[in-house]
C-alpha cells in the first residue's frame, strides 16, 4: 500500500494534472492553496473541502476511506469517473447514498438590469445588507445557515476573503447568499432560506445582490446545483445549465 501524502508544490503539479478539465472551483481552492486540501497516493488525488470531496486518477481504496477531519460524520463524495463508483459503494454499502448533481456552466455573462429587477423585489418588511460580524457569529449557531461562514476560521478571515449578502425580518436574519468558499478571482455561492420563509423570492432577492456585488469587485459567482429547485434559481439569476454528474452523501 503506497502512503497518502499532502500535496506539496511538486505533488500539486500531479494533483493539477489528475484534475484537468474538471471546471469545480472548490478543486481551484484546494489547488490553488486558498482553501481546502488535497493528498495523493500514487496515481489517485482526493481534494477536500467542507462537506464536499472529489476523486480522480485511478480508484484509489485507501483514499476513499481517509478522513483529513477525523471528527467528520458526513461527506459527499464526488468520483471523477466511473471507476470509482463500484469501489466507492463496496465500501460504504448503505451508508452510501448515490446521488445526481447539477453543474452550471461557469462562463455567465449577467444582465445586471435584470438582476438590479430581481433585488429590488424584495417583499415590504424585509431588509437586505451584507453580512457583517453580527451575521456571522448569529450563523455559527444555526443549522440552516451555517454554510454562510463554515468554512472560515473568524470574521476577519471572512471579511478579507468572504463575501454574503443577507435578508433581514425583524432584524433577524431569515434568508441569504453567501461564499461557501472562494479561489483566485470568485467565489462559491452558498443560498439558504430559513424553511418558514420559503418561496417568497427572498432567495433570488439575495442572490442577485450577491452576484451584482461580486461583479462590482471583480470576482465570479460561481454556481453548482445540489436540486433542480437551485438550478430553476439559477437559469433565473441567468445562469445556463451544463450538465448533470453523480456524488454520493457518505455517513462516515
Amino acid at each position: 500500500m503506497m502512503a497518502i501524502l499532502k500535496a506539496n508544490e511538486k505533488r500539486m503539479e500531479k494533483a493539477a494534472a489528475l484534475f484537468s478539465g474538471w471546471n469545480e472551483t472548490l478543486i481551484t481552492s484546494c489547488l490553488q492553496g486558498v482553501m481546502g486540501s488535497v493528498y495523493v497516493e500514487g496515481d489517485a488525488v482526493a481534494a477536500y473541502l467542507g462537506d464536499l470531496a472529489f476523486y480522480a486518477g485511478t480508484p484509489s481504496e485507501t483514499l476513499l476511506r481517509f478522513k483529513p477531519n477525523p471528527e467528520s460524520k458526513f461527506i459527499i463524495m464526488v468520483p471523477g469517473n466511473e471507476q470509482w463508483e463500484p469501489l466507492l459503494e463496496k465500501i460504504y454499502g448503505e451508508r452510501a447514498k448515490k446521488v445526481t448533481r447539477y453543474a452550471i456552466r461557469k462562463d455567465t455573462v449577467f444582465d445586471q438590469r435584470h438582476l438590479e429587477a430581481l433585488k429590488s423585489q424584495l417583499p415590504e418588511g424585509y431588509t437586505m445588507e451584507l453580512l457583517d460580524r453580527d451575521v456571522y457569529d448569529y450563523c455559527r449557531d444555526k443549522d440552516w445557515c451555517r454554510d454562510w461562514v463554515s468554512q472560515f476560521d473568524s470574521f476577519e478571515d471572512f471579511r478579507q476573503r468572504g463575501l454574503g449578502m443577507v435578508v433581514k425580518k425583524d432584524g433577524i436574519p431569515v434568508s441569504g447568499a453567501s461564499s461557501y468558499s472562494v479561489y483566485r478571482g470568485g467565489i462559491e455561492i452558498q443560498i439558504d432560506t430559513r424553511e418558514d420563509f420559503r418561496r417568497l423570492g427572498l432567495a433570488s432577492a439575495a442572490a442577485a445582490g450577491l452576484i451584482l456585488e461580486c461583479l462590482d469587485r471583480g470576482l465570479y459567482p460561481s454556481w453548482d446545483a445540489a436540486n433542480l429547485w437551485s438550478v430553476a434559481l439559477a437559469e433565473k439569476l441567468g445562469y445556463t445549465f451544463s450538465h448533470e454528474y453523480t456524488a454520493y452523501e457518505v455517513n462516515w
